[in-house]
């Protein structure tokens, strides 16, 4: 994996998807971690409420966007662009620096022939110097990620002979397409079926 920045101190700042400083976010953040946690705790317990308490927007079908960190919140709910704000909020809150990646996935089959851009999240282990990336979409049949010290147990491995694309670049901030497509979305499902940006620019 390749920062797209040298300075660690840009994937811990504040952004307007992430919402730091709001009672929300502080609040989650009091409630999830403890003067005895470790740099790895830390992550473990940020990445596993993200992925067992905040659900799937498509896996329940629900219709209501979600954006931010506090939206995803709020309603408890989120498609992957949304989940990683959280998750980047929540561990940057920490200290943690927090960057997000990217795959292009086949949206449902290789016969339906269309794709999707997937967001997920890379985490700075400073007691290892190293990136390793998470993915908080959240589990089902098939899908199956974890918080692992030493390797990646992703939701998904992009199939290269399928056109799918594993990106190498673990960005500071949410990609300007995705967040437009929550933006200008009005219904979860439709734009999730219809209006899912295939590239990153």
């Amino acid at each position: 994996m390749i920062p797209e920045k040298d300075d660690l101190s840009c994937y811990l700042e504040n952004h307007s998807y992430l919402q730091m400083q709001h009672p929300a976010i502080q609040a989650v953040c009091h409630r999830l971690f403890n003067h005895t946690d470790t740099e790895w705790s830390m992550i473990q317990k940020g990445f596993q409420f993200v992925l067992e308490e905040i659900e799937h927007s498509w896996d329940i079908q629900n219709h209501d966007i979600t954006i931010s960190a506090t939206d995803v919140l709020a309603l408890g709910h989120g498609i992957c662009y949304a989940k990683s704000n959280l998750l980047a909020a929540i561990l940057r809150c920490m200290g943690i620096p927090t960057g997000f990646c990217y795959q292009k996935l086949l949206l449902f089959n290789e016969t339906d022939g269309r794709y999707c851009i997937h967001a997920l999240n890379a985490v700075f282990l400073k007691s290892q110097n190293k990136w390793l990336r998470l993915d908080a979409r959240g589990n089902k049949t098939g899908v199956q990620a974890a918080c692992l010290p030493n390797q990646e147990k992703l939701a998904f491995v992009p199939q290269l002979d399928l056109g799918e694309i594993d990106y190498p670049i673990i960005y500071s901030e949410p990609n300007l397409l995705t967040m437009l497509a929550l933006e200008q979305a009005t219904d979860t499902l439709e734009m999730y079926l219809n209006d899912l940006p295939e590239t990153l620019f």
